[in-house]
C-alpha cells in the first residue's frame, strides 16, 4: 500500500484535480475531510443546508467563502439531483446525517427521513450521474444489533454481524445499510455493467466514536467538557462506565479516502469486490470508558472533575461497543496511527489553541500534517488478496 510523502494511499498523485462531492461537508467530520482533500489537491464541492453548530469548525477554519458550497437539504431530492449533475463529481462522500442517538428519541421521524430517505436520495442522484465512479456512504458502528448478550461476553462486532438498532438513530443507520445494499445489487454492480447496470462501486463505512478538535455538537462528551470549562461547570456524565471505541477523526477519514481510491480504480476495471461494508475502529485494547475519556479531556480543557450520573432512567444506550477492523487491515492495508491517548492529546491541543484565539485553520493543517507524517513512519501493512482471505 503506497504511502509516499506521508499521504494516505496514492496521495497527491491520485487526488490532484479529482472532483469530489461531500454531503454534510460543513459538519465536524466533513470539515476535516474538506481540509485534507484540498491539501491533497482535490476540487471539493460541498452540499449541506447550514452550519450545524455555533461555534462552527467550518467557519473557524475560514471555509465558508473558500469552498464551493451548495446549500440544500439532503431530503430535497430535486435539489440534490440538480447539484450532482451540475458538479459532475468523480467521487462522492455521503456524510450528511442526524448523528445523535438521544436526539433521535425526541425526533424519530426527522432522524429516519434524514438518515434513510436522505441516503436513498443520494443513491438515486448518483444513478443519473455518469461522472461518478466511487461512493463512500457513512453509516455508523451503531448499525449492529449488538445484543446485551454480545455485550456481556465482550463480543467485537464484525461486518458480517447482524444489523439492528434499539433506538431510532441506530435503526436508521441499519436501514441505510439495507438501502445501500439494495441499490448496489439493483443498479451499481460493476460485473454486470453490460446488462445495463453502472460500472460504479459503492461501499458503506462504519467508524468508531470519533473525537477531535472542532466538534461543538450538543450531547457529545468532548464538546460538553469544553463548554463546562468555559462556564466553570463540572461536566455531567451519562453512563460513565459505558465502553466505546474512541479514535481521532483522522483515523476513519484516512480509511474512507483509501477505500474511495481503491473503489475508483476497481470500478474502472469492472471489479466490485470492495463494494461492501467496512469497519474503521481503533486497535484492540484501545477502547475507553466514557468516564475515563471525560477525565482526560477535562484535564486538557480545564474543566472541573466530572460529576458522575448513571442516568439509569434515561433512554437506552449500549453499555459496550467494540468493532473489529481486521478486514480493513488485511484487505486495504489500513491501520490506526494514533493511540487513544494521542487522540485525546491532539483533541485537547486543538481546543487549547482555539481558546487562545489561534488560527484554527493553521492548527488543523498542522495536525493533518502530523498525522500524515505518523502515517508515513508506520511500517506498511502487507496487503492480502481478497481471494486468499478466509471469511472475508
Amino acid at each position: 500500500m503506497s504511502r509516499e510523502d506521508g499521504r494516505v494511499s496514492g496521495g497527491h498523485r491520485f487526488w490532484q484535480g479529482k472532483r469530489v462531492l461531500i454531503t454534510g461537508h460543513s459538519g465536524f467530520k466533513g470539515t476535516w475531510l474538506v481540509l485534507w482533500l484540498r491539501r491533497l489537491g482535490a476540487e471539493v464541492i460541498g452540499y449541506s443546508n447550514d452550519l450545524p453548530s455555533a461555534p462552527s469548525m467550518y467557519r473557524l477554519c475560514g471555509l465558508e467563502h473558500d469552498t464551493a458550497w451548495v446549500r440544500g437539504d439532503i431530503r430535497d431530492e430535486g435539489k440534490l439531483l440538480q447539484t450532482v449533475l451540475a458538479a459532475k463529481p468523480e467521487i462522492v462522500f455521503h456524510l450528511a446525517a442526524q448523528p445523535l442517538v438521544r436526539r433521535s428519541y425526541a425526533e424519530p421521524i426527522e432522524t429516519i427521513a434524514v438518515n434513510v430517505v436522505g441516503t436513498a436520495n443520494v443513491l438515486n442522484a448518483i444513478r443519473s450521474a455518469p461522472s461518478v465512479r466511487s461512493v463512500i456512504i457513512a453509516t455508523s458502528d451503531k448499525c449492529y444489533a449488538n445484543t446485551k448478550q454480545e455485550q456481556a461476553h465482550g463480543h467485537v462486532l464484525k461486518e458480517t454481524d447482524r444489523l439492528g438498532g434499539r433506538d431510532p438513530y441506530s435503526a436508521s443507520k441499519a436501514s441505510a445499510e439495507l438501502i445501500v445494499d439494495a441499490y448496489r445489487h439493483s443498479y451499481f454492480q460493476a460485473r454486470q455493467a453490460g446488462s445495463g447496470q453502472r460500472a460504479l462501486a459503492v461501499a458503506t463505512v462504519r467508524a468508531g466514536n470519533v473525537i477531535g478538535g472542532g466538534d461543538f455538537a450538543i450531547d457529545r462528551i468532548v464538546p460538553d467538557c469544553v463548554r463546562a470549562a468555559q462556564h466553570g461547570w463540572a461536566p455531567l456524565l451519562r453512563n460513565p462506565d459505558a465502553v466505546r471505541p474512541w479514535q481521532h477523526v483522522l483515523e476513519p477519514l484516512s480509511g474512507y479516502m483509501m477505500l474511495a481510491e481503491r473503489l475508483f480504480d476497481a470500478a474502472g476495471a469492472g471489479d466490485d469486490t470492495l463494494a461492501e461494508a467496512w469497519n474503521f475502529g481503533p486497535e484492540a485494547g484501545q477502547e475507553m470508558t466514557v468516564g475515563e475519556l471525560a477525565h482526560r479531556i477535562s484535564g486538557w480543557v480545564g474543566a472541573s472533575g466530572p460529576i458522575v450520573s448513571s442516568d439509569s432512567e434515561g433512554p437506552y444506550e449500549a453499555a459496550m461497543l467494540r468493532i473489529d477492523s481486521s478486514k480493513a487491515h488485511s484487505r486495504l492495508g489500513w491501520q490506526p496511527v494514533w493511540s487513544t491517548q494521542e487522540a485525546v492529546e491532539k483533541t485537547g491541543e486543538w481546543y487549547q489553541q482555539w481558546r487562545k484565539g489561534a488560527s484554527m485553520r493553521a492548527v488543523t493543517d498542522r495536525q493533518i500534517q502530523a498525522y500524515e507524517q505518523a502515517l508515513a513512519a508506520r511500517q506498511p501493512v502487507q496487503e492480502v488478496d481478497a481471494t486468499d482471505e478466509q471469511g472475508a
